[in-house]
């Protein structure tokens, strides 16, 4: 929330009678709420108001990429920047004296670096960007690093699904690492990722990153479409997104890997258990292995939100879904060989999830490798861990993918 110029009134964002969160102004007097992105079908989500309270400036969450706008205070006009690099806005900053508008740009070839729009007298009027700042990237050249595509794949019921597209810069066909994103209420987004260029340049392939349902960005609908007994939907989405691989020229529908964490991971598994078929390697990162077992030792102070999106394992005909879609219950499905990594202290999805799949797949005599950190949680971030993990990463797809 943001009072505007003489505190007449308050600027808010609000998903009132809309799937989006939009921004609206309310006057004291009247109590009259106008909202002014109604004809933008996207969430807003940063907002600042310049010293003067004549301009302002937001950004919405199009498509994962963050459009900037500029408004008019007075009429509540407002005029979309162009030619913002692909990627995410924060830190929105308007300078003293209202002539510029700081802000922080993370995108695939700059880590969160500031860069500065010059501005003109009327508020929706600019200039011209430039880049103040240059992070430390250890001496690589980041205008080499690839800058993705965004696209759309129809799934079995004729949705949309978009993903972003990272291709190597030559000739293909490439092989193709799938990297989805945990939540499941997250969403992949074109920022600054070292293991992403890194799989592009050192292994030739070409990533993608995919929103399938369920993921946060495009709606209340959609964010709803994979809970509780839909929750297959969300694989099938992956399934889909194979057949949109195989129609690429550029792309090698033979070599296909995929790559998740957290719930994530879960999708990893799930994608292993229905299309090993179609996959060459799959690797699960923190990953759910069965919804019964995580539902019940995950921490006391996640479980119930938990429920509201897998469903209540303490429903008996819940409980029965829950264990037939698990893959831990259906490693004989499974015939890809598989990469575990884990944290021994995560309180989200406990060690245990990552043990039974590992011994499940052992005791099958199937592929698997396990990487276990000792001094870890939900997710590597002690560097000595995580550059271990990044190369044992590569080694795995370099033996199962590439050949």
């Amino acid at each position: 929330m943001s009072y505007g110029k003489n505190d007449k009134g308050y600027f808010l964002t609000t998903n009132q009678d809309s799937e989006y969160q939009r921004l609206a102004y309310r006057d004291f007097t009247s109590a009259e709420l106008t909202i002014i992105t109604k004809y933008i079908n996207w969430n807003v989500s940063n907002f600042t108001l310049s010293k003067s309270g004549k301009r302002a400036a937001f950004t919405v969450n199009q498509d994962g990429i963050s459009q900037l706008y500029l408004l008019d205070t007075k009429n509540f006009k407002y005029q979309a920047v162009q030619d913002v690099p692909i990627g995410l806005i924060s830190g929105l900053t308007f300078s003293p004296d209202d002539k510029h508008l700081a802000m922080s740009l993370n995108t695939s070839q700059t880590p969160s670096d500031s860069f500065v729009l010059r501005l003109k007298r009327s508020p929706t009027k600019y200039e011209e960007l430039s880049r103040w700042t240059y992070s430390e990237v250890g001496g690589l050249n980041t205008e080499l690093f690839v800058v993705p595509e965004l696209v759309r794949f129809e799934s079995f019921d004729k949705r949309q699904i978009p993903a972003f597209v990272y291709k190597p810069n030559k000739s293909g066909p490439h092989p193709v690492i799938i990297s989805i994103h945990g939540g499941p209420e997250g969403q992949a987004r074109p920022y600054f990722s070292s293991n992403t260029q890194l799989w592009v340049n050192t292994l030739g392939a070409a990533v993608i990153t995919p929103n399938v349902r369920g993921s946060a960005g495009y709606g209340k609908e959609y964010i709803g479409l994979d809970n509780g007994f839909n929750r297959e939907d969300s694989v099938k989405d992956i399934g889909a997104l194979l057949d949109w691989i195989a129609s690429q020229p550029d792309l090698d529908a033979s070599r296909v890997a995929v790559i998740g964490g957290s719930y994530g991971g879960y999708m990893v598994l799930a994608s292993a258990l229905h299309y090993s078929d179609r996959l060459k390697a799959a690797v699960d990162i923190v990953g759910i292995s069965n919804f019964v077992t995580f539902l019940e030792n995950t921490k006391d102070y996640r479980r119930d939100l938990r429920r509201v999106e897998y469903g209540d394992e303490r429903i008996p005909e819940m409980n029965s879904h829950l264990q037939a879609i698990s893959p831990s219950t259906n490693v004989h499905k499974i015939n890809v060989p598989l990469f575990v990594v884990q944290g021994q202290n995560d309180p989200r999805v406990p060690v245990t999830e990552a043990e039974q799949i590992v011994k499940a797949m052992r005791d099958s005599d199937k592929p698997v490798w396990y990487m276990n950190a000792l001094n870890e949680g939900h997710g590597y971030r002690k560097k000595e861990n995580r550059d271990i993990y990044q190369q044992a990463v590569v080694l795995f797809f370099q033996q199962n993918l590439l050949n």
